[in-house]
């Protein structure tokens, strides 16, 4: 799809996209992700873990809202649980990330309503800016 239709939401899947493929050459080429690692821990890992939570609470908000997005944003957690789950403790705390996103959605909204439309329009906007600060410490 061309960039002049596309939406925000594939403009967004497309940046998601960006940051794992960036993630994935960074560990390739066996560079640092960004300036400092200790252990299993990343200095990027507070914004990972908020882009991870915000996944699982998107998916979970626009299937109720009548989204036909299928499990496209578990798709995307489920990518950076791979690239970045360099341990299983890891991993396990990247996917408990997003389910926690999706459950704490889960427990306030049975229905589509507004509130949950304007929940979705507020953390498209900040998956869009985590994303790009996760794509420019990769670069």
């Amino acid at each position: 799809m061309d960039d002049a239709r596309a939406t925000p939401i594939d403009r967004l899947a497309s940046a998601l996209r960006r940051l794992v493929t960036a993630v994935l050459l960074t560990a390739a080429l066996g560079l640092p992700a960004s300036a400092a690692t200790v252990g299993d821990a990343r200095s990027y890992d507070q914004k990972l873990l908020r882009l991870t939570e915000i996944l699982g609470s998107v998916h979970y908000l626009r299937a109720v809202c009548g989204a036909d997005d299928g499990q496209r944003w578990r798709e995307i957690a489920s990518e950076l649980v791979r690239t970045e789950g360099s341990s299983a403790l890891r991993q396990a705390t990247i996917a408990q990330r997003f389910n926690a996103g999706y459950r704490s959605y889960w427990r306030t909204y049975r229905r589509c309503t507004p509130s949950a439309r304007n929940s979705i329009a507020r953390f498209v906007k900040e998956m869009r800016e985590i994303a790009n600060d996760l794509i420019k410490l990769s670069e």
